[in-house]
This record gives C-alpha cells, structure tokens and sequence, in this order.
C-alpha cells in the first residue's frame, strides 16, 4: 500500500478526528513575499492565484484568481529562505521584488497537524510533507473541504530541518495583523549579512 495515496472523499476525511495545532495570539511568523513578478502581493495579504507549484495550495484548478487564497510561512526565520528559494537552490535578492517580512498574529489560528499521528490516522504518512506536490495539493483541497473550522496548515519544513511551517488559508486572514515587525527587501545592504548566512546554511547560491 502506498504511503502517500491520493485523499479518501471529503465525507470519509471529515470522520477522522483533526489534530489541532493551535497558534496563540501574538506567534510571531515570518514569510519571503515578493512584491512583483506574475503573482504580487502585500506583506500581509494571501495569494488568491492558483493552485500554483507550491505544496499546500488548495485553491482549485484550473489556476485562476479565486476567493480561495493561501499564504506560507515559518516559526523560524531561516524556513522562508529554505522554502521559497528551493526550486533553483539560489537566493535571488532582486527578482520579482522578495522582501523578508515578520509579523505577530493578531488572533489565535486553528491548523490541522501535519506532523503528528494525523496523516497515518487519514491513510497517508509524513510524505504528504515532502512527497508529491500535485497529491499534496489535493491533500489540502479535501482537507479544506473536510474540516471548515481548520484555518491552514501545520507542518514540519521537509526543506527547512523539519523546523515549523505553515500553508494559512483565507480563514486566517482576520488573525493578519495590520503592522510587521520585521520589514525589508532582500536586496537591502542591511540584509547582506543574513542573506550570506542562509545560503551557507542551506548550501544556496546568491545573486544580486
């Protein structure tokens, strides 16, 4: 039996009891947006674009603008750079405008874990972390279906040292808070120093 099948129906999914992963008010998260390129956002808004490449989306296909909208971020700083720069291995300071942005949730958020027991219990495993993104993405699609109370995402960072991550759905959009902590291009001088970390961390290029 595979450890990654494609998801039961959303009736099936909706009898399995979620883990809860509850983000209290005042978690501080931290994203890389980009603020150009096909898809530009504001720091504390979602993508409404997709389903894209990306793990978790759950907007449904065929890729459009939607009322469904996704935002990805980590507990750690270092998981955005991880994350988002992984398809190239390169951090890209320029290129469609990324900027490093750390924000407090202004109210507590209920996510489903993935990093527990959970995906066994719905007949997948912890690939659905690191497996296949198109069945993650209708991992996420039934899962959005199945438990409405559900807010996003809760999962260790298969990119990221298995360090916190988070897929936030469009029902965590009132917990955005109005202000960041934390706000500045990558291509500022004052992020050199961070930006060179990162990438020997992760064994990443850098340009710009």
């Amino acid at each position: 039996m595979s450890k990654f099948p494609e998801p039961p129906p959303v009736a099936a999914l909706a009898a399995i009891p979620p883990d809860i992963r509850a983000l209290p008010e005042g978690t501080r998260l931290w994203r890389i947006y980009f603020q150009g390129g096909e898809h530009p956002v504001a720091w504390n808004t979602l993508r409404h674009f997709g389903p894209t490449n990306s793990r978790f989306d759950h907007l449904l296909p065929p890729s459009a603008t939607q009322d469904r909208g996704i935002l990805y971020a980590g507990e750690d700083g270092a998981v955005p750079f991880a994350e988002v720069f992984q398809e190239d291995r390169v951090i890209d300071r320029r290129r469609s405008s990324p900027w490093l942005v750390a924000f407090d949730l202004a109210a507590p958020v209920a996510l489903l874990d993935l990093g527990g027991d959970w995906p066994t219990r719905a007949g997948a495993s912890a690939a659905i972390n690191s497996g296949p993104r198109p069945r993650a993405r209708r991992w996420s699609q039934r899962i959005y279906d199945a438990y409405p109370a559900i807010a996003g995402l809760w999962y260790p960072s298969s990119m990221g040292g298995n360090r916190p991550a988070v897929a936030l759905y469009e029902r965590a959009a009132p917990a955005l808070p109005d202000r960041p902590v934390f706000h500045r291009a990558l291509s500022d001088p004052a992020l050199t120093a961070i930006v060179l970390r990162m990438a020997g961390r992760f064994g990443y290029g850098i340009v710009g």
